[in-house]
């Protein structure tokens, strides 16, 4: 019998622990819909989609996933599908990049003896690794698990924003070991420093600098576990001087053996800083206090849980539910946060700074201009001020804005001065909360030809954040191809670059300004050829650059950037009726577009870029450049078209499959363009305020807005017959053309697209 006084004391404790985990779970709503069910996290691990599959949370700076190759194309997320061997969870990934880097810090659980040699995926047996079998893998949202059948392990995997956690359960009566390898990286970059610091039994830490992709790329690590351990270190094949707890290198490997006594799982605790030693501990102390593996999972899928309860969709099937909350999923991956718990980050100028609010990296702006971003300006406003209010602290830490920023380091990868859109589209959209000013100064600066006062890491990245283009487009008017390679997707990009600052100037009351930019926004007229119908090359004496064929590639080595002719002919979503009226007028316009579609999909050269897939005729949607092209038939009264293509593409080219996606999913901006057509509209020319319409997968969809407002798309007999729009409501108002505002939708509503089998012209053409 309990005594009455143990009663109010165990109900005291049960009150205690109750606010305990309310507290640290007091940031998620129990009443949000589950949408992370839906989400698949192995879409894009096959084909080229470039994913991870592995546990992090909602942009977090940690992302432990297994890695079963490092070199290769589609070795840029450490995990390919089609492999059957895993090498060992590493920290830090990339999600769904052209490139590879990252793979830090990574963990080989092992039993046996210990092989200080990695193994390969052609010849597991060769070193470190086990296979595996996807029949023993598991993923959802925040949590990774499976078995490593040559050692008998079952491996589990979470994360916090910026701590991993590992739970490893070995089979009865194996020794218990962990590989930790500081030179595993992806795509093999040069390591220059390593350190290991043996803390105690059960804690060890360490660092490494790699010149890769990113020049000065640092990571520090702090790692706790449950279980004392003895150690040996390695650097390269030799064992170094036993008992020495503090070593140096470049191809620094620890093994731990761990005492097999308990059979309790192994845990490991693993936090991580770009700062220092010190950084990482206190991000591992203050996210993960205890060794609850089970909490922080479910933390974990909290987080996620509410991060994809923005949008709430209705009808469709359970595939397009799972393709669409994988697409939002991976829209939430990146950019992650920089800065440590302490507010501490790494400027790209490398030096050691503190920060207030959250500092992000990695920034796929050629890329996320187009969809990601706007999506982020209806469902995350607030996020993403505070990423342009990182590129603009890159701006000042390191004199310009950043084109492909990663881990603190400008990388002066693809073309064009990307942040302006991003910033603009913000800025006319009601997204404000940064300086406007400095904003414009930074875009300004960069669409200039000015090496003053900019952090170069090296000289080659020296060239892509000065190029020879803006110098020649400032002083000639145009950009030779003869003088400079991918002469015309720089210069169409340029004159886009150069509206969306036009658009800021004249909103700021820049008069002189917006005229000088909108001139500057109209150069891309100097590169169509009338005869052929295409743009092209133009030489330094005016004559178009020969011998020329629309469809011939070479990568990075000719006029265009990862396409051709027929895909980069339509980037002048800044003035569509510019465009029609070189071409001849509208029916002239709708000819070539519709011929775009219907030509053959040859892709000729013998270089032409594997970027160039998910082909219909010479439409590429497996590449950013043709995301918009679609929409163009909206512009000309042949809405009908668009919205049978968009429906086409995300039947055809997106999949609940490993091998869903049709390219690289380029941090999110293969998914936004799925989610924003899937809702029914898209963001056609970022930097201007308008949607363009078309046909929504489902039968209804709600995005949930600021002020508890939200914007409700209904498609009313909504099926794979009915899938043309016959009438537009807004609000109860009727529109006759297939485009709404920004302002309208953060207003809250419902647009209502009455569907049916009818390809109908209702809608008048619309050339902006």
């Amino acid at each position: 019998m309990i005594k009455p006084q143990l009663k109010v004391g165990l109900l005291l404790l049960m009150l205690l622990a109750a606010c305990t985990q309310k507290e640290k779970g007091k940031q998620i709503n129990p009443a949000l819909a589950d949408n992370a069910r839906h989400v698949n996290t192995f879409i894009g691990t096959g084909g080229h989609g470039h994913t991870f599959p592995g546990a992090t949370t909602p942009n977090g700076m940690v992302q432990l996933s297994p890695d079963t190759r490092t070199l290769g194309w589609d070795a840029c997320g450490g995990y390919h599908y089609s492999d059957s061997s895993i090498l060992g969870f590493s920290h830090t990934h990339l999600s769904g990049t052209g490139i590879g880097d990252m793979g830090d810090i990574l963990f080989t659980p092992f039993a046996g003896n210990a092989n200080i040699e990695p193994g390969s995926p052609e010849d597991p047996d060769s070193g470190y690794r086990s296979r595996f079998s996807h029949n023993k893998e598991q993923a959802r949202p925040g949590y990774y698990t499976v078995d490593l059948l040559d050692y008998g392990i079952t491996a589990e995997l979470t994360a916090t924003a910026r701590a991993g956690f590992h739970r490893y359960t070995y089979s009865e009566d194996s020794n218990q070991g962990v590989i930790i390898d500081l030179k595993h990286t992806i795509h093999g970059h040069r390591n220059t420093k390593h350190t290991f610091q043996v803390i105690n039994d059960r804690e060890i830490a360490g660092y490494k600098m790699t010149k890769g992709w990113a020049q000065n790329h640092h990571v520090y690590f702090h790692a706790k576990f449950n279980k004392p351990f003895t150690f040996a270190f390695y650097d390269g094949l030799q064992q170094l001087e036993p008992g020495k707890e503090q070593v140096s290198g470049k191809q620094l490997l620890v093994v731990l053996d761990f005492d097999k006594s308990s059979e309790e799982p192994l845990l490991a605790k693993v936090g991580i800083s770009s700062v220092d030693s010190e950084g990482a501990k206190k991000n591992l102390e203050q996210e993960i206090e205890d060794w609850e593996f089970d909490r922080v999972k479910e933390e974990a899928y909290g987080k996620w849980k509410q991060r994809l309860s923005k949008i709430s969709v209705k009808g469709g099937s359970s595939d397009q539910k799972k393709i669409f909350y994988s697409a939002l999923y991976h829209t939430s991956v990146s950019p992650y946060i920089f800065n440590d718990v302490d507010g501490r980050y790494r400027g790209i100028d490398q030096q050691i700074r503190k920060t207030d609010k959250n500092i992000y990296t990695v920034f796929s702006l050629w890329d996320t201009f187009r969809a990601f971003h706007p999506l982020m300006n209806i469902i995350e406003p607030e996020l993403n001020s505070i990423f342009i209010e990182t590129l603009l602290t890159k701006y000042e830490n390191g004199g310009i804005l950043p084109k492909w920023e990663l881990a603190a380091n400008y990388t002066g990868t693809m073309i064009g001065y990307h942040a302006i859109p991003v910033i603009v589209d913000a800025f006319l959209k009601g997204n404000r909360d940064f300086d406007a000013e400095k904003a414009y100064q930074a875009m300004v600066h960069a669409s200039a030809y000015d090496t003053t006062g900019i952090y170069f890491p090296s000289d080659r990245v020296k060239e892509k954040l000065s190029p020879m283009a803006k110098k020649y487009n400032e002083e000639l008017g145009f950009i030779p191809s003869d003088l400079e390679n991918e002469s015309v997707s720089k210069a169409l990009e340029y004159a886009y670059n150069d509206w969306c600052i036009a658009q800021m100037a004249k909103a700021l009351g820049k008069e002189e300004d917006y005229q000088k930019f909108m001139e500057r926004a109209g150069r891309y007229k100097k590169y169509f050829d009338p005869e052929t119908g295409f743009m092209r090359g133009v030489n330094r004496d005016g004559s178009f650059r020969e011998p020329f064929d629309p469809k011939f590639s070479r990568h990075r080595e000719d006029d265009y950037v990862e396409g051709n002719a027929w895909q980069w002919t339509w980037f002048v979503p800044h003035d569509v009726s510019g465009l029609v009226g070189l071409m001849g007028g509208e029916t002239e316009f709708v000819e070539k577009i519709d011929e775009l579609f219907a030509t053959s999909s040859e892709i000729k050269g013998e270089h032409s870029s594997s970027d160039i897939s998910g082909l219909i005729g010479q439409y590429a949607h497996g590449n950013e450049p043709s995301h918009h092209i679609t929409h163009l038939y909206n512009f000309v009264g042949q809405p009908w078209k668009t919205q049978a293509l968009t429906d086409s593409i995300m039947s055809s080219l997106y999949f609940n499959d490993p091998n869903g996606l049709s390219g690289n999913e380029d941090c999110g901006q293969m998914s936004a363009w799925y989610i924003l057509n899937a809702m029914g509209f898209y963001s056609f020319c970022p930097g201007a305020t308008q949607y363009s319409i078309t046909r929504p997968v489902f039968d209804e969809v709600e995005i949930k807005l600021a002020d508890h407002k939200t914007f409700t798309i209904k498609a009313p007999g909504n099926t794979p017959k009915n899938k043309f729009i016959q009438s537009i409501r807004l609000n109860g108002k009727p529109l006759d053309q297939p485009f709404f505002n920004h302002d309208q939708l953060l207003n809250g509503g419902v647009l209502e697209l009455q569907m049916g089998a009818e390809k109908t012209k209702m809608l008048n053409s619309k050339t902006n």
